[in-house]
């Protein structure tokens, strides 16, 4: 198994910078951009699933987290986006890393995060959309109407199934990428 530090071990610091640089504009400030964005899919995701959970679960806190829901997780997807789209990049840079187990397993389960993130975005602005509750302020401000019935249990259930999968998929992904980088 290589690891990426073997990876970048093995080769000169000039040729690792021009490879780095070749990555289509993936990087920031000559760093690679997937190890960047990486951190922001592996904080975000999580805090944008018990955010839904929550959302889910307590219509009377459903006024105040709307707007985190929302906002929690597009941020999270299109940084689930981008760290797939640059892990790919960063992978064809270094092609002694593309003959690793550990590597491909990665590279799956960084593509099962990103369309689990995908769909999760959907079901919250449905979610968002759909359900109601009561609004936690004195002038009812920000209430939303209850439609109540069994597509709005659908929709709760299916947002915490969703929520459940993205803090699994998650776990799964930045695990393999922890074991590809570490070892």
């Amino acid at each position: 198994m290589v690891t990426y530090a073997q990876a970048i071990g093995s080769m000169s610091p000039a040729l690792v910078h021009r490879l780095f640089n070749r990555v289509c504009g993936m990087e920031i400030a000559g760093l690679p951009l997937h190890p960047l964005v990486v951190h922001a899919v592996v904080v975000l995701a999580p805090i944008a699933a018990l955010v839904a959970i929550a959302y889910a679960l307590f219509p009377s806190w459903r006024w105040a987290l709307r707007w985190i829901l929302i906002a929690t997780a597009v941020i999270a997807t299109t940084a689930g986006v981008i760290a797939a789209s640059s892990g790919e990049s960063l992978l064809d840079s270094l092609p002694g890393l593309k003959e690793s187990a550990s590597m491909e397993t990665h590279e799956e389960r960084g593509e099962l995060l990103r369309n689990v993130l995908l769909v999760f975005v959907v079901l919250a602005g449905i979610a968002c959309w759909r359900l109601g509750g009561p609004s936690g302020l004195v002038s009812g401000k920000g209430a939303k109407s209850r439609h109540g019935g069994a597509i709005d249990t659908a929709v709760s259930v299916l947002l915490t199934i969703a929520a459940i999968a993205v803090l699994a998929a998650t776990f799964f992904a930045g695990h393999t990428g922890a074991v590809v980088v570490w070892g």
